[in-house]
This record gives structure tokens, sequence and C-alpha cells, in this order.
């Protein structure tokens, strides 16, 4: 009877069907307001995001599409999902029918009838009386155009991309060449630079031969970077395209499409595009209402979206789209967990970019860093994936250029200063001193890792004594983090409201001294011992999320999701909460997590409160849904919070599954009484990246 109903359990989960977790995303969620997201089509960590642009000029556009706009200006290849700078947009194609020549050539879309989901965009343009769709493979955009009637035409634009301001504009494409002699095919490149100075390679092909019906100048640029209306003819049969590009030339680009969609088969590109996301969506699978499982998987989607690996088509893996500055915090820690085989691609192309300009990269988009915000934070992951046991590098190497980064001066640091005062002078720094001392010193910390592992003694020693420089620029009247010049004096008058920022000064990054002085990752302990204790540190950080400051003349449109001076909505405050469970308070960390968690998330366009920022706030959601969040995030330590929801099971790459069990969360209870581990006491507060691995259980008992 037993084998009878083993084998009947067998033929049930063979013939089941399989969970269409695309079903649950939401590609619309943080397309409102400041999330910058976009509902493009793409692949997990693909080179190509094609999909509708709806705006560009403006700190709103960075995602080129806003929820409440109601025309469209085209459909480009490319996109950066949720940050606070614009960028790529390349390649911009409109169709539309009539006349060649128009004032116009947006169109108005029916939003009743817009769709998305993980790999597919579609709308219809009322204007023209036509179905635009989109889809796409890791490297090549293919588009779906079909005519109501009317023979359709193409605006194809090469100088249209997301800018920051429309003063501009007309500086961003600063060079461009294509061959038109094909005319099935248009080839060539775009030298570009607004937030990047970068040359993309293209390779764009059509179902049917064009004729250039229309040649656009715009201002005062040559002909071969203008505007061009291609015409298809009378057939009003669906218009295919397929667009790749390449970082290295147009026949990588070419090749893209050679291997990867040779054909012309729409749906069955939807379809593998779809079969991908649920392959990666489904590495965690979770109960929950239907609202929190949409914005759960909604969540891990847009984790999946970036890096790209912008390499062509069979090549060596080479990521870009990487913002460190972000998603060193969790977003790479939990690729560790969720796309392990990610992880050694990632850090062997941060050596493409040390090769390239001598240090390890900062922030970087289309294939060259563009050194946006601060501190160096290639160097934790690097070292996280070293600590976890990541062997597809060569760890030696990648030290020395950790060692050289962060020692020898280059275009982000002068590190002199730094080493003779202890911190970054604010008369010498004269921007972001504090938060650039307190970032650095937590890289310092992680190099510290690395060279005590290898044998380098003497570079470990280094390292620890400045992963301890916070010590200098913590006030110990005020137990607030504070700028000092570099005679040691403090800054007077001291505002520990006022935000900081890069354009318009002060000692701070997207923040304000009671945001970042628990900015302290890698030594919370001594931070305790500073504020005076537990309880001292505790009351301290009460006062974070009920104090009411005027946050100054500097821009403050990053600082959002604010509870009192605690920012959810910009990343530094995102490990903040877990301090309490650090400080032996847990049922306060509980209860603001389940407050944050619920109140900051929602299953809709406005449903970010801050820029997604390539992951980082979505892995901050899946990591407090699991119960615990790497504070610390190199090394594999996670910190205990309170899972919200009732059972989570991970995946794991060897065939292995570890289960998060909440007994008690459905009745409403939020807080922890105890933890158990495969049915054993926890015995702490934090759980270790190789416990997890393993496999098992992980048991909450709620109270």
């Amino acid at each position: 009877m037993r084998k009878v109903l083993a084998a009947l359990l067998l033929l049930a989960s063979a013939c089941a069907k399989p969970v269409d977790y695309t079903q649950y995303v939401n590609v619309f969620a943080g397309t409102d307001g400041v999330g910058h997201c976009h509902p493009c089509a793409t692949t997990p960590f693909g080179a190509v995001q094609p999909g509708p642009q709806t705006g560009n000029f403006g700190w709103d556009y960075c995602g080129g599409y806003q929820w409440a706009d109601t025309r469209i200006q085209g459909f480009s290849q490319n996109r950066i999902n949720g940050t606070g700078s614009s960028e790529l947009g390349d390649l911009l194609m409109m169709p539309f029918t009539g006349e060649a020549l128009r004032e116009d050539y947006s169109s108005r879309f029916d939003k009743a009838t817009e769709q998305g989901e993980p790999g597919f965009y579609s709308c219809r343009l009322e204007d023209f009386g036509i179905l635009a769709e989109v889809s796409c493979t890791p490297h090549v955009a293919i588009h779906r155009y079909t005519s109501e009637g009317q023979p359709l035409k193409l605006l194809l634009d090469l100088q249209s991309a997301q800018i920051g301001s429309e003063q501009r504009m007309f500086q961003r494409v600063l060079d461009c060449d294509q061959d038109w002699s094909d005319s099935l095919h248009v080839t060539g490149y775009t030298h570009s630079k607004a937030w990047n100075d970068r040359v993309i390679h293209f390779d764009i092909a059509f179902s049917r031969p064009y004729t250039v019906a229309a040649v656009l100048p715009l201002r005062d640029t040559a002909e071969r970077i203008a505007r061009r209306v291609l015409d298809f003819g009378p057939s009003t049969e669906p218009l295919l395209v397929k667009a790749a590009i390449s970082v290295e030339s147009v026949d990588g680009a070419r090749e893209s499409i050679a291997q990867e969609l040779p054909g012309w088969d729409f749906d069955a590109v939807r379809k593998a595009a779809k079969a991908s996301w649920n392959e990666h969506l489904g590495r965690i699978d979770v109960e929950a209402d239907s609202e929190h499982r949409r914005i759960f998987y909604t969540s891990m989607y847009h984790l999946m979206i970036h890096p790209c690996n912008i390499a062509d088509a069979g090549e060596k893996p080479f990521y870009s789209t990487l913002s460190l500055w972000d998603t060193f915090r969790a977003a790479h820690p939990l690729f560790t967990l969720v796309a392990p085989e990610i992880v050694d691609g990632v850090v062997n192309s941060f050596m493409r970019y040390y090769d390239a300009q001598g240090f390890l990269p900062i922030w970087t988009l289309g294939g060259t860093d563009n050194f946006g915000m601060i501190g160096n934070h290639s160097v934790p992951v690097i070292v996280d994936a070293w600590m976890k046991g990541f062997k597809g590098f060569d760890p030696e190497t990648l030290y020395q250029a950790i060692r050289r980064s962060l020692t020898e001066d280059h275009i982000k640091y002068d590190w002199g200063a730094y080493d003779r005062c202890g911190y970054f002078p604010d008369d010498v720094t004269l921007v972001e001193s504090v938060s650039r001392t307190l970032e650095c010193g937590f890289d310092d910390w992680c190099a510290a890792r690395m060279a005590e592992g290898l044998g380098h003694t003497e570079d470990a020693a280094f390292f620890d004594e400045r992963a301890q420089y916070w010590h200098n620029v913590f006030d110990p009247r005020l137990k607030l983090m504070r700028a000092r010049d570099s005679q040691g004096n403090w800054e007077t008058p001291f505002d520990p409201f006022k935000v900081g920022h890069w354009k318009t000064g002060g000692a701070f990054t997207e923040g304000n001294s009671w945001q970042y002085t628990w900015h302290v990752l890698q030594d919370i302990p001594g931070l305790i011992d500073a504020m005076g204790g537990r309880e001292a540190f505790v009351a301290k950080l009460d006062s974070l999320f009920t104090l009411k400051g005027d946050l100054g003349s500097g821009e403050t449109v990053d600082v959002s999701g604010l509870v009192g001076q605690y920012a959810h909505g910009n990343e530094p405050s995102h490990h903040v909460i877990y301090l309490y469970t650090l400080a032996g308070a847990p049922d306060k960390a509980a209860d603001l997590l389940h407050e944050v968690w619920e109140s900051q998330y929602r299953d809709g366009p406005e449903g970010l409160s801050g820029n997604d920022d390539c992951g980082q706030m979505s892995a901050w959601y899946i990591f407090t849904a699991l119960g615990f969040y790497p504070v610390n995030p190199c090394g594999g330590e996670y910190v205990i919070g309170a899972p919200q929801l009732p059972r989570m099971t991970l995946k794991l790459p060897d065939g292995k599954t570890f289960t998060v069990v909440a007994d008690g969360l459905r009745e409403g209870k939020r807080h922890v009484a105890s933890v158990t581990l495969n049915g054993n006491p926890l015995g702490g507060w934090t759980i270790r990246h190789e416990d997890i691995l393993r496999g098992g259980t992980l048991n909450f008992t709620m109270k």
C-alpha cells in the first residue's frame, strides 16, 4: 500500500500544472511618482528592455515612463529601472500611419487596453489604429506592429534617449553612423554622453523591406545623426522589427540575432521570456494573500532586471547597470541565495572595468563607469562572494585590485587627507565628507577581511585601523555624526536635520546626520558602546523614528518614505530597524519592520516610496518577508527581524530547499518568541549563510 501511495504522489507531482508566477507580477508597480520603474519587456538580467517612452526631460522621467501619461513618443530598446538619473533609452522607434511628414509623431494610447507582463508589453496607439507589442530574448528586442487598415511607416530616431533636461538634448548624441545599404537592415553605432560616455553598436532588422521616406534633422545636427521615416509599402500585414545592441561591434549585435532570434516568431519569444521569468521568480515560493503575493513577486521581478549582462550572445558575461551604492546593501547578498549563477560573472566583470580605468567600478552603465555616488562598493560585493565560497575568480588578483583602488589616488578619491586626518575633512573634501568617511570605512573593513584571509597581515591591520575612522566623525557629546575640518574642529553651526547632496553641498549624501549616524555596518557593537550602552542606544534609536525637523534647502526628493527621520525611500536607512535586534530590543524591530513593510510597498503604480534603485528597495522587502537581513552585507551573517509571511521556501541550486515558517503569524502575532533551525534552538539573533545553504527549516514561534 505504501508503494502505491508513493507512486500516486509521484504521478500527481508529475501531472501538477506548473505555477505561473508571472501572473503575480505587476510590471506597472513603481511607474507613478518617484519609483522611476518602467513596464518594458525584459528577461532576467537581460541586455535589452524594449518598451514605451512617454516622456523624457526632467527627473520624473528617469525610467522613461509615467503611469499618468496618455501619450507615447515611441519604443526604445534599453532602460534603467528605478534610479535617480536619466540614461539609455536608445534607438527609439514609433510606428504610424498617414503622411510621412508631421509635426508630432507621438500618439494617444488606450490605458484600458495597455498590457504588461514579465517579458511583454503592448498598447493600442489610438491616433494611428496600431497595436504595438514588444518582447525580447536576453540580447534581442522584437517588436510587432499591427495596423487596423492603413500601411505602416516607422520613425527611427537615433538621437532620442533619456536625458536630464531639454537643454542637454542636442549634445546627447555626439556622433552616429549608419549603413542603409540593405533594405532589410540598418546597422551602425551611436556615441552618446548624458550620465555616461558610451558607444553602442546596433543591428536593426525588418520583416519586410523599407524605403527612406523622409530625413528629419534636429536643429543643428548633421544629417547622419538625423531621424528618418521608413516606408514599408502598401501592405497592411504586421511589421516585425528585431533590434540588438552591442558594446563591442555591429558583428556582435548581428551574432546575437543569429544565435537567439534567427526567425520571426514573436509569440515564441514571448513564451520563452515568460518561462525564463517563471523559473527565476519561482526560486522563492510563498504562501500569502493575493495582495502580498503580488507585491512579493513584483519585488522578485524588480530585483532581477539588473544588473544586465551586456556581453554579446555566447560570450563571457559582462555585467553592467551596477548601481553599487544602492545594491551592495541587500540586492547582491540576495543574489548569492536566489541567483548564484550570476555572482562569479559579476565579480569578474569588475576586473574588466578595473583593467580599463585602474580602479574598481563605482556605478556602471552601458559598459562604462560614471563614478556615481560615493564609496567603492564593488569591494564588499567581491569580498562577500569570496567569503561565501564562490570560486569562479582569482582572489589574489581581485585583492590587489581592491588594495590599489582603496589606496592609490584616482578620479574619485584623494586618499591623502583621509589617512592624514583619519576622516575626510570638510574643508578639503568640501561635500559629503562624513558620508564618505563612513562608507569608505566599511569598504576598508571588507578589504581587511580579504587581506586577513589571504595572509596579508600588514594590509589587514592597515585596513582595520581605517575601518575605525568612524569614531573621528562621531561627536561624543551629541551622539551624532558630524563634520570636522582638517584642524579637527567640529562643523559650526551644526544642523543634524539638514540634508546634504553632492549638488547642493553639505557633509552627507542624500541624507542628514540623523540618518547617517547609524551607518557603521562593520561595527555595530562599537557604535552601541559609543552611544553609552544598549539602553542609551535604543533610546537614541527611538528618537530617530519620532523626530521631526526641517531638512533644509538641500535637494530632498531622494529622501522619501519618512518615519520620523528614518527614510525608507533611500538606501542608507535600510539596515537601521534591525539594529534594535542587535541592541536587545527585537520586539521594537518587529513592530517597525511590519509598519514599513506594509506602508512603503503597495500593489499599484504608486507602489514604492522611493526609487527602486535597481532592485535594492525590492531586496529589502524580500529579506524582511523572510525574517532576516544582512545588516553587514559582507560575509554571510543575517540578523533576525520578524517574518512577514506565514511560509516561504527558497529553492537552492543543488535541489535542496530552505523553508521559513512563522507559527502564529496568521493569528496576528508579530513578535518573535523563539527561533529553531531544523528543530534546534537558533542560539542567538543571527543566522549564517552556510546554514541556509544546507537546507532545512527555520521555524519562528510568534507571540
